[in-house]
């Protein structure tokens, strides 16, 4: 008998907003692993924050999944099961990024305070 192979380590990415004052790791299914605050953005309160972390989570859950595929792929699955799988593709990634881009308001002001 063969024995079985270890499971694969579930794909993560990390994300972070514009600014770079919210970073968040995730797995494919958007379980946060790991999220880091920088102390100037708890000036604009928890919604806005929890929002941010929660939107930060679902591009890092699309990007996580968009790596398994890529490793799919890799390994030889064939792209039609994997579009059955749910799994985004590159393409996929990359318009929704822009989509968001376009959508998030630019800073009122670049100065920051010294």
């Amino acid at each position: 008998m063969f024995p079985t192979p270890p499971p694969a380590p579930p794909a993560t990415a990390a994300v972070s907003n514009r600014a770079r004052t919210v970073t968040v790791r995730t797995t494919e299914q958007g379980l946060p692993l790991a999220i880091r605050i920088d102390p100037r953005e708890l000036r604009y309160g928890g919604t806005r924050l929890a929002d941010e972390i929660l939107e930060l989570c679902r591009r890092s859950a699309l990007e996580a999944g968009a790596r398994r595929r890529d490793d799919l792929a890799r390994a030889g699955v064939p792209g039609d099961i994997l579009d059955r799988l749910g799994l985004p593709t590159r393409a996929q990634v990359a318009e929704t990024q822009r989509s968001q881009d376009e959508a998030e308001s630019a800073p009122t002001s670049w100065m920051r305070p010294v």
